[in-house]
C-alpha cells in the first residue's frame, strides 16, 4: 500500500436552506472523495439569503452528521480560490435540470480560466430530488406549505418558527 495525499473536493453552494438533494449529492461525494468539503457562500452577490451564514453552516453539519470525511467550511472568495486553499482539485456540483445545466456551464468555462487545475464533477440528482430546490422550499414554507418530505427536520422546525401561520403580513382580506 502507497502513502497517498487524500484526494479532496469541495462543494460549494448558499445552501439556503440545505435540502435533502443537496445531502444526497454530498453522500455521494463523500462515498468518492477521501474528503469533502461543503463550502458555504458567507454573502453571495447574485441573491439574499433567508438564513444567516451561522444557520446555514448549523443545518449543514447536523444533516451530514456521521459522515466523518465531510466537513463544512464558510468562504467569501473565488470558489477556486476556495479549492485551492483546500488542496482541492476537484468540485462536486449537483444538477436538477437542464436549467442547471446553462448556468453551470457558464460557471465551469470561467473556473477553467481562472484555475484549470480545478475540475469539476457533476452529480446527477437522484429522481427523487430533481424538482426540489432551495427556493421552491422556502416559497412552500413562506405560505404555510409542509416542507419535511424536502429539508431536514431541523430546517423544517426553523421554516415553522419564521412562519408559524404563513407567510407574515397584514390579514388577507376575505376576497383573497
Amino acid at each position: 500500500m502507497t502513502d497517498r495525499p487524500p484526494i479532496v473536493a469541495i462543494n460549494p453552494g448558499t445552501f439556503d436552506p440545505v435540502t435533502l438533494g443537496h445531502v444526497d449529492v454530498i453522500r455521494r461525494a463523500a462515498a468518492t472523495f477521501d474528503r469533502v468539503v461543503v463550502g458555504v457562500v458567507r454573502d453571495p452577490h447574485h441573491k439574499q439569503t433567508t438564513f444567516t451564514v451561522e444557520e446555514r453552516v448549523a443545518f449543514l453539519e447536523d444533516a451530514l452528521a456521521g459522515l466523518d470525511n465531510v466537513v463544512v467550511d464558510v468562504f467569501s472568495q473565488l470558489v477556486v480560490d476556495f479549492a485551492r486553499k483546500h488542496g482541492a482539485r476537484t468540485m462536486v456540483k449537483g444538477l436538477r435540470v437542464i436549467a442547471d445545466f446553462e448556468w453551470e456551464f457558464q460557471m465551469n468555462r470561467l473556473n477553467h480560466l481562472l484555475a484549470p487545475e480545478v475540475e469539476t464533477m457533476y452529480v446527477m440528482s437522484s429522481p427523487e430530488f430533481a424538482f426540489v430546490s432551495s427556493s421552491g422550499v422556502k416559497e412552500i414554507a413562506s405560505f404555510g406549505g409542509k416542507v419535511e418530505s424536502l429539508v431536514t427536520p431541523m430546517v423544517a422546525k426553523r421554516f415553522r418558527e419564521l412562519y408559524p401561520n404563513g407567510r407574515p403580513g397584514p390579514p388577507l382580506s376575505p376576497d383573497e
